[in-house]
């Protein structure tokens, strides 16, 4: 259960803070690398600008929490006007809990956001929160050891669709 996605959506634009609201999630921890641009990209797509303008209006905290180094992490962060944790050594989940902390919010009121099962999803599984795991935003990685990791999701996607889940799009 520690890797089976708990909810999967198409793209992080899928998130609606309707859906949060039901679920009693008031804080957003954020994966980078294909969750909000592609990987290793600079680039804010405008639809993830307005994304994060909508959870902002909604009183979502929002947060950053990249295994990336802080060079990676932080001029994005901050071009984007968000707090940061780089080098989270994910799966482990000490980056979800310095997040927290800074959130200031219980662990069932925030939520992992990312794409990659064995570090995204693991990670909130170790420290027992929730994953909104999302589809990768490109179709390729640029490290070995994601493309390695990447071979290894799909069983645990379809897990996830065998249970009953359904994609949020």
């Amino acid at each position: 259960m520690i890797l089976t996605p708990e909810y999967i959506f198409r793209k992080i634009e899928c998130i609606h803070p309707d859906f949060l609201a039901r679920q009693g999630i008031r804080a957003l921890v954020l994966d980078v690398d294909n969750t909000l641009t592609g990987d290793n990209s600079q680039v804010l797509e405008d639809s993830v600008q307005a994304w994060l303008q909508e959870m902002r209006a909604a009183g979502i905290s929002l947060t950053i929490v990249s295994n990336n180094t802080a060079g990676r992490v932080r001029p994005f962060a901050q071009r984007i006007g968000l707090d940061w944790v780089s080098l989270a050594c994910k799966p482990l989940p000490l980056g979800l809990m310095i997040a927290r902390h800074r959130l200031g919010v219980s662990k069932s009121q925030m939520a992992m956001v990312g794409d990659q099962i064995f570090a995204d999803r693991m990670a909130a599984g170790l420290y027992g929160i929730r994953c909104l795991f999302l589809l990768p935003r490109t179709p390729h990685d640029k490290a070995g050891s994601v493309k390695f990791k990447r071979k290894f999701e799909p069983y645990w996607i379809q897990r996830y669709y065998h249970k009953g889940g359904k994609l949020y799009e």
